[in-house]
């Protein structure tokens, strides 16, 4: 096994290489889904900045000259953004684990839906 990392971004383009192995890659939610995770990412990662340069407290000076001491805004947005892409992996995940189930009962030989094979980005016949 490797001692080798990958970035980010790199995760982000073997998860899709693999999706498209397992042709999910075409799924309207999964493709939709994975983008969204990939804009909360940059997000987060721009506020983890934020943070890192302003630091975890900031100073706010009001009217007399006084100066209160806050926790970094951003860290509130921060939390925020970790909980909303924790539920978009769960999604994900639903999503994947339905697409299984789809291509298995397929080589089962059940009937496929329509609304499935479009899901997928399959066009389908004309009825």
């Amino acid at each position: 096994m490797s001692d080798t990392k990958m970035t980010i971004q790199e995760q982000a383009e073997e998860i899709l290489r693999i999706a498209q192995e397992g042709g999910v890659e075409n799924n309207f939610f999964f493709t939709t889904t994975f983008k969204r995770y990939e804009t909360q990412l940059h997000v987060f990662t721009e506020l983890e900045k934020t943070i890192k340069k302003d630091g975890m407290l900031v100073s706010k000076e009001y009217v007399k000259g006084r100066e209160n001491v806050y926790t970094h805004p951003a860290i509130k947005e921060l939390t925020q953004i970790s909980a909303a892409m924790d539920r978009t992996v769960a999604t994900l995940i639903k999503i994947i684990k339905a697409f299984r189930e789809d291509q298995k009962e397929n080589t089962e030989g059940k009937h496929e839906s329509k609304l499935l094979r479009a899901l997928r980005g399959e066009f389908s016949e004309s009825v």
